[in-house]
């Protein structure tokens, strides 16, 4: 008997998540690397595909604006997962990967607890048969009032004053997503909407809020 989304839901939030934060060093990545950067991940750690609860953040980077990231220092791969699942992952450390043309090395892994903020933002969020502005927001909203979740989302705006609009390319197609915050969050809220995450993809990075940093 397959288990429903809300006994699915249910389970996660008993668990005690964690954030594994691995350093990198290599010295460029495609812009747009959150597929390949899963894959590669999953080649060597194959249940990364079948584990419920796993989310892989995008690695940040120097952008060239031409489809390239240059990785510095501050460079991390952040993965956040269920506590018990540690062991499947933790094993990377040390390993190289190999995303496209591009290749990286793992260093060992800083372990976080999440950490509660009133203000969340997720670099792009994908939700299917939303790609556009409004429908998204509104199937947004819907999703967070499903998980019980009280807070204000809205949709940054770019340089030209429009909707914050991404893509995702996944072998020979791209998946069209949006970046969002949400803010007005109780401390549990926070949590939870870190936990479950908002629309799929999220072991692509896509859908995975982090704290927002205060100005």
């Amino acid at each position: 008997m397959l288990a429903t989304h809300k006994e699915i839901s249910n389970e996660l939030a008993s668990e005690i998540y964690i954030e594994l934060c691995f350093s990198v060093t290599g010295q460029s990545l495609p812009a747009d690397h959150g597929y390949g950067l899963y894959s590669a991940i999953a080649h060597l750690a194959p249940q990364v595909h079948e584990q419920e609860g796993i989310s892989i953040l995008t690695i940040a980077g120097i952008p060239d604006r031409q489809g390239k990231i240059f990785l510095t220092e501050r460079s991390h791969l952040r993965m956040r997962l269920p506590y018990e699942c540690m062991p499947m992952v933790y094993h990377l450390a040390g390993k190289q990967l190999s995303i496209g043309s591009h290749s990286i090395r793992l260093g060992i892994p800083q372990i976080f607890m999440l950490r509660p903020a009133d203000r969340l933002r997720a670099r792009i969020v994908t939700i299917k048969n939303h790609q556009e502005p409004e429908s998204f927001l509104a199937a947004a909203r819907s999703q967070l009032e499903a998980l019980g979740i009280v807070g204000e989302a809205i949709m940054p705006l770019d340089v030209e004053g429009k909707p914050d609009r991404k893509t995702l390319k996944i072998k020979t197609y791209s998946v069209v997503g949006f970046g969002l915050e949400v803010s007005g969050l109780s401390e549990e809220d926070s949590i939870k909407l870190q936990v479950f995450g908002l629309g799929g993809k999220h072991r692509m990075g896509c859908g995975v809020f982090v704290p927002m940093r205060k100005i």
